[in-house]
């Protein structure tokens, strides 16, 4: 499984969102530090989810990095994450 697949179906698992992007963004950063020729190094993440409520920016980003703990000691070297609850979307 890829490591957008596996990010994709722990996020839905955790926060079950409204909308869900997760975008291998790797060819970007082609030669730079912590990137692969096999790619799935960089990624950005959309997601919205009423899980978010109440929550600032940083605790959201943390929830996510939680999640993604795994990916982010391994595969992943760099993620940006845009979290919303679904008021905001």
């Amino acid at each position: 499984m890829s490591v957008a697949s596996t990010m994709t179906e722990k996020l839905t698992a955790a926060f079950r969102p409204a909308r869900l992007e997760v975008v291998d963004e790797s060819h970007q950063h082609a030669g730079h530090v912590g990137s692969r020729p096999s790619g799935e190094t960089h990624f950005a993440v959309v997601i919205v989810s009423d899980a978010f409520a109440g929550k600032s920016r940083v605790e959201r980003q943390r929830l996510v990095y939680a999640v993604l703990a795994d990916e982010l000691a391994g595969p992943v070297h760099a993620l940006s994450v845009k979290a919303l609850s679904a008021a905001e979307a």
